[in-house]
Order: C-alpha cells, then sequence, then structure tokens
C-alpha cells in the first residue's frame, strides 16, 4: 500500500549557521527520514565558504585565500556562500510526490524569478546553466543531490553581500561569469527577511504547500 504524501512543509528559518553542521544535519535528515516524515524547507545563511561539488574541478579555485573549501555531494562546480545570501534547503521526498529532477529545478528557478519580480526585476533561467539570471549576470545558483528518491541541498540567492569572494573562484565554472545581487538592482529600503518570506511563498505553492508550517525559527 502506497504511503500517502503529508499534506504539510515544515519551514525552519534560521539566522547565520556553519555549513559543514548544517550540510551534516541535512544528510541525518535525509538518511533517517521514513515514509510518512513530513517535507521541510530550511532558509539559513551561511558565514563565508567556498563549496566545491561532485565534478568540481581545482582549476576552478582561483585563489581563495583565506575562506575554507568544502568538499560536498551537490552536483555543480564550485560556488560562495556567504552572509548576506539567502540559502533554502529543499528536504523533499521527491519520489513520494511524483517529482522529477527537472521538474523540481524548474520550480526553484520559477519561484527566484517570481520572487524578483516581486521586487520589480525581471530574470531568466537557462536551459543550459541552472540557476537564475538578471541581464547575463548570475544572482541566484542551484545545486541538488537525490539519494534514496529524497532530495538535500538547494539554493542561493544573492540578496546583500560582499560579492568579491565569487572573484577568486570560475563561479559554477565559468570563467569570468559576472554575478550579481538584488540590492544593486534595486533602489530604497531592501529587508532580508521579506525576501525571504517571499521564496517560502513562491517556492511552497509551486512544490504543492500553499499553506506551509513554521517548524523553527531563530
Amino acid at each position: 500500500m502506497t504511503t500517502p504524501a503529508p499534506a504539510s512543509l515544515g519551514v525552519r528559518r534560521w539566522g547565520l549557521r556553519p555549513y559543514e553542521a548544517t550540510l551534516e544535519a541535512m544528510r541525518r535528515f535525509t538518511d533517517e527520514r521514513g515514509p510518512a516524515t513530513p517535507d521541510e524547507l530550511w532558509l539559513l545563511q551561511h558565514p563565508a565558504v567556498f563549496t566545491q561539488g561532485q565534478a568540481g574541478k581545482p582549476e576552478h579555485l582561483l585563489a581563495v585565500g583565506d575562506i575554507p573549501v568544502v568538499q560536498v555531494d551537490r552536483g555543480g562546480q564550485v560556488t560562495y556562500h556567504g552572509p548576506g545570501q539567502l540559502i533554502a534547503y529543499v528536504l523533499l521526498d521527491v519520489r513520494r510526490k511524483g517529482l522529477g529532477v527537472r521538474e523540481l529545478v524548474s520550480a526553484m528557478e520559477d519561484s527566484l524569478i517570481a520572487l524578483l519580480a516581486d521586487w520589480g526585476v525581471q530574470a531568466a533561467a537557462r536551459a543550459d546553466a541552472p540557476g537564475v539570471y538578471v541581464d547575463g549576470a548570475k544572482i541566484a545558483s542551484l545545486g541538488l543531490r537525490i539519494r534514496n528518491g529524497r532530495s538535500f541541498h538547494g539554493l542561493a540567492l544573492n540578496v546583500d553581500m560582499d560579492l568579491a569572494p565569487f572573484r577568486r573562484i570560475n563561479p559554477c565554472g565559468y570563467a569570468g561569469l559576472a554575478m550579481t545581487q538584488l540590492r544593486d538592482l534595486v533602489t530604497g529600503p531592501l529587508a532580508f527577511d521579506e525576501v525571504r518570506e517571499s521564496l517560502v511563498r513562491h517556492l511552497s505553492l509551486r512544490l504543492g504547500y500553499p499553506e506551509p508550517i513554521t517548524l523553527e525559527s531563530d
């Protein structure tokens, strides 16, 4: 008998959390969840860190300096995380939901595009390079891992951060790829929490969870 999908998406809103401890928590949640475990969305920021995906090539690390590099089990090449960047870890039982990887990636990209439209920014995805772009500059990166029919890792949206560390790498394996952030594309006040809540709203709808439940907030 098929286990019905739980009708709720649990949302954890955290502040600044160390990357490696969060990675271990994601793996543990994914490995220990059962057939009826509800899906979760984790929203947070990380201290400065470079993460290198499974196919990552060392030549894309140009001058990392004092920023640590962590090898991870998501897809893709190297990227940078730092304060002022909104991270969303998407912990779904994709097999139970009947979601393919491409469908999940499209849902994430479409959510980001809709979020940016809330601030009057026109953005688009690219078929040849996952992520979201504004006038050719990358504003959001995606990287997923599916294990035993469950997803972890997720997306990173540049909101209001120091973009300089991206120049120490070839972002996502593309030499000279321009990076941008929401702060540089809007005038007036920009509240990080409002951006986060816009992402919760758009992403939960596209994942089929119109009324997400708050599980924890810092």
